[in-house]
């Protein structure tokens, strides 16, 4: 499944050939996924020597899952199918999160999204995952919410509650893993063996990706790329440490906005319908691009990563002037003793971190894990 996943389409010669199992065992393993519903057959291949093969692609209808974003403006919830095709989508913004809101949010969505389902595909449902940034009660000044709202989340078990309300498993991952395995999995993968991952978001976080494999780390926070220190102000020995999250954040975008006097609403209501913000657009994108650009290259400084995936809650023009940007930046950087990553656009784009939860599950149950893809597709 996960070699089928990762190239679209393999025929049994080729799934034989890449795991090293005999054309036998393949098409005993093919038959019984097929009795299942998880793949089924495409279209026959000619031209080549030989009987036409006949590839084997995943049933979009095979299985389906729920992922949750919780974030710190908004939270959104998606029906995902087999294929990572969003079947279902509902999205609700605040100022800050409260836990009460994103459990009824939940609840609510999950009813609705399984009865639109048609009744004999319900029980294909394998799981619900979650993705929200680790320490959510944290940054009280920066979301500019009570301290008494944002510590509740201090004793809040959304795993829990979710197992209790569905009858299936719950799953919980930090959003910028989260976002950095849906880009594995759906977008820039196949491309990289290993690569460093940026998500812009109200907090930009991140993900790291090693061997094809999305690295968690010991505590789940590896890639806490918004925390990553960027440089001092004031004098040696009494400055302040900046972080990424303060350059290259949308919620430094908003602050602009706000002391022009600006409305920001729409930044968290939907990439697609941002209006033309002008000069902050302007000195916001010059700024996250520094920062992205010192990151980058801080990152290859501990691990050779070949490239540096920048994706976003962004519409794909903003997108792609904070990647130009960065490239220009990390130009002028003093780069001696390293290689330079390829600074490059992420393919998933503004859904990444609600994709990435609904991968959860998928991974737990069918073994969507990128460390089984053993041999080379070349």
């Amino acid at each position: 499944l996960a070699l089928v996943r990762r190239h679209g389409a393999l025929a049994r010669a080729d799934i034989a050939r890449l795991t090293g199992l005999s054309a036998q065992t393949v098409s005993v393993i093919i038959r019984a996924l097929e009795k299942d519903g998880l793949i089924t057959q495409g279209e026959r291949v000619r031209g080549r020597v030989g009987q036409p093969s006949m590839p084997m692609r995943l049933a979009a209808d095979g299985v389906f899952s729920f992922g949750l974003k919780i974030g710190r403006r908004s939270a959104e919830i998606i029906l995902m199918d087999f294929l990572g095709a969003i079947r279902e989508r509902r999205h609700i913004t605040y100022r800050w999160p409260v836990p009460d809101e994103i459990r009824s949010f939940t609840i609510d969505s999950v009813n609705a999204f399984t009865a639109a389902l048609e009744p004999a595909r319900r029980d294909r449902i394998a799981g619900l995952g979650i993705a929200l940034p680790f320490e959510l009660w944290n940054w009280v000044e920066e979301v500019g919410a009570p301290a008494e709202d944002l510590d509740a989340w201090l004793g809040a078990d959304l795993v829990s509650d979710f197992a209790h309300a569905f009858s299936f498993p719950v799953f919980i991952q930090n959003d910028g893993t989260a976002a950095c395995g849906a880009e594995l999995t759906f977008g820039r993968g196949p491309e990289f063996t290993d690569f460093v991952y940026f998500f812009i978001g109200s907090f930009i976080g991140g993900g790291v990706v090693l061997n094809n494999t999305l690295y968690p780390g010991r505590t789940g926070n590896a890639g806490a790329l918004g925390s990553m220190p960027m440089r001092m102000r004031g004098t040696w020995e009494r400055g302040e440490t900046l972080q990424l999250i303060d350059t290259a954040s949308l919620f430094v975008l908003e602050r602009m906005l706000q002391e022009r006097h600006l409305p920001s609403d729409d930044l968290w209501l939907s990439p697609e319908n941002w209006r033309n913000f002008g000069t902050p657009l302007d000195e916001w994108v010059a700024l996250a691009a520094r920062g992205l650009a010192h990151a980058a290259v801080a990152a290859a400084s501990v691990i050779d990563f070949p490239a540096a995936v920048i994706d976003g809650w962004l519409p794909g023009n903003v997108r792609h002037r904070i990647v130009e940007a960065t490239r220009v930046e990390l130009s002028c950087l003093d780069l001696q003793g390293l290689r330079a990553p390829e600074i490059i656009e992420g393919k998933v784009g503004v859904h990444a971190k609600a994709m990435g939860a609904a991968s959860l599950p998928l991974s737990n149950r069918y073994l969507f894990d990128q460390s089984v893809l053993f041999k080379d597709a070349s």
